[in-house]
């Protein structure tokens, strides 16, 4: 199911959506890298995460679902935000140079047709970051905070899901170890669960954020050719009886 707009608003506007919208960024804006006159889009609700984007990039789209629905961004000056269908987006082939995906594929219900439309507005040699909920992790489990619900994912099966649409995941990173619990301490020591998640590669993170290209050509299976056995059949004549002719027969 997926989450109204104004409840995703609400999520990071409290203090447990501050802690998860600095840890969760600082793994996607490594993975963006520089975006300096590059074509970035947003799609879901990548809105949290856009901000330092937006100053660098030569365009900074934000797409947003319809089941969704959509609020104005930025907050001030012409309005980059758009309700969209994500399988069917109004961009041409090739449109973009970075795609951060988050609160979104969960949330679809064809992850694979969203990821083919995400495929066809790339250009040649771009790059896609994906957040999604860990199946393993608390925070799928707490349907107090957006990434409790939709569909969470193991790292197996969001690894298929992107080979499947011809992207080749190329960078892997957890992240949300903190207990998805409103409190001060667990807010204060947000920092220190990430520390120690991350050195001691944890299984319960809340969240994958997976970096991956787009591959322009899908691997064929090659069948190897039997030419040997092939050469050693000699095809023969195979004499067939006649029946004798009948005496005085016409």
């Amino acid at each position: 199911m997926s989450l109204d707009v104004t409840d995703l608003r609400a999520f990071y506007a409290s203090p447990l959506g501050a802690v998860a919208q600095r840890l969760v960024g600082r793994t996607v804006h490594r993975m963006l890298g520089s975006v300096s006159g590059l074509r970035v889009m947003g799609l879901g609700y990548a809105v949290p995460y856009l901000g330092p984007v937006r100053h660098a990039a030569e365009r900074t789209l934000a797409f947003m679902p319809a089941t969704q629905g959509v609020t104005h961004w930025p907050g001030s000056g012409r309005s980059a935000s758009c309700l969209v269908d994500p399988t069917m987006m109004p961009l041409p082939d090739a449109a973009l140079d970075r795609v951060l995906l988050i609160h979104a594929i969960e949330a679809v219900e064809s992850p694979a047709e969203l990821m083919q439309e995400v495929w066809r507005v790339l250009t040649p040699g771009g790059r896609l970051i994906v957040a999604v909920p860990n199946r393993r992790g608390l925070w799928a489990r707490r349907d107090a905070t957006p990434f409790g619900h939709g569909q969470p994912y193991s790292r197996s099966q969001l690894g298929r899901l992107m080979r499947d649409a011809l992207f080749s995941p190329e960078d892997w990173a957890e992240t949300l170890y903190v207990p998805p619990v409103e409190g001060w301490l667990t807010l204060r020591t947000a920092s220190a669960w990430e520390r120690v998640g991350t050195g001691l590669s944890l299984p319960f993170a809340g969240l994958h954020v997976v970096e991956a290209g787009k591959q322009l050509h899908r691997p064929v299976a090659v069948q190897t050719r039997r030419t040997a056995r092939l050469r050693s059949r000699v095809l023969a004549p195979v004499p067939v009886p006649v029946p004798a002719p009948v005496p005085g027969g016409a």
